[in-house]
């Protein structure tokens, strides 16, 4: 069963209307289609007037979409041969990043990003996509064995944040999300990062320093989350929506702010309507951005990377 947002209840009535019509025409031989056809135009219509015109909170609530592509959907969609690699050989395997070795349209790479699993088994398993110190230990490894054998690395981030549990401060977390943002800054391999649906303070930002970033055009990147914004500004996550607007999260201020690189257009009603879809759109995307590093010399791919971030600073400076 379809699952829909607060804002999307008229589209809800409309799906649920064309539902039961089809429903009455399997019990008889009433013929429907040109009744179906009329709400399924209409649907469109409304999901088009809907979506062109989002509000920051309400792109937020589309990225947490529970029925939303996650990391293994994309590798199953494009990466053949993969292989996952576990561990970050010190204290356990983070099942809230998951990383290894396989062939996107034919050319070898290492991918890893955030899952958050697709039901409560899996996101209890996969933490909800938050990561341990030993899950950007782990990241840490991989990106070092890819510059080893000369790997490009895509990473794709879709995390709240990075584990803010006590176990996780004990063992470092701070210095490991540190050390897997030097990490991304330092390889001398193309490093290609996707926002695909939240990218939540630090513990995005540690798989998301790369050359290139894109973003899913209904996801969101910020320093913190809107609800944790509120609690600090207002005192209350009851003001998530308006702190939604300060924090300029959604790919169209980062484009304009020069913090991505490039958005990739959802599916109308967003990636949860059409997977295959946005596999597709995601795929061209990454296979045009890998391909502007072809040739090009390790040192200069390090240097490139290095000063984007360094411009993000200056720029800042002089705002």
């Amino acid at each position: 069963m379809a699952t829909y947002l607060e804002f999307e209840k008229p589209i809800a009535e409309l799906d649920g209307k064309i539902a039961e019509l089809k429903h009455v025409a399997n019990g008889g031989d009433i013929n429907i289609a040109e009744e179906v056809a009329k709400l399924q135009a209409k649907t469109e219509k409304l999901l088009k007037q809907t979506y062109a015109k989002l509000t920051p909170w309400q792109k937020t609530l589309v990225a947490r979409h529970p029925e939303r592509p996650h990391f293994c959907d994309y590798v199953a969609a494009l990466v053949s041969d993969f292989v996952p690699l576990a561990g970050d050989r010190a204290f356990a395997d983070d099942r809230a990043i998951i990383g290894g070795l396989g062939r996107f349209r034919g050319r070898p790479v290492l991918i890893m990003g955030h899952e958050k699993g697709n039901d409560t088994q899996s996101r209890v398993r996969h933490n909800f996509g938050m990561a341990k110190p030993e899950g950007y230990r782990k990241a840490i490894r991989l990106m070092e064995l890819a510059e080893r054998f000369g790997l490009p690395i895509v990473t794709l981030v879709d995390t709240p944040g990075a584990y803010p549990g006590v176990e996780a401060e004990a063992r470092g977390q701070a210095e490991a999300i540190a050390r897997s943002i030097e990490t991304c800054l330092r390889v001398k391999v193309p490093l290609v990062s996707v926002i695909i649906g939240e990218g939540g303070s630090g513990g995005a930002i540690a798989l998301a320093a790369g050359n290139y970033v894109i973003m899913l055009e209904h996801s969101v990147y910020s320093v913190i989350s809107p609800e944790g914004c509120a609690s600090i500004l207002w005192r209350s996550a009851e003001q998530a929506k308006e702190a939604a607007e300060a924090l300029r999260l959604t790919a169209e201020d980062l484009k304009q702010l020069g913090i991505i690189d490039e958005i990739v257009n959802e599916p109308l009603g967003g990636a949860h309507r059409s997977r295959a879809d946005t596999a597709t759109r995601l795929g061209e995307a990454l296979e045009a951005a890998l391909a502007r590093f072809d040739g090009m010399d390790g040192d200069e791919i390090r240097r490139q990377r290095r000063e984007k971030f360094l411009e993000m600073g200056r720029q800042g400076l002089n705002a």
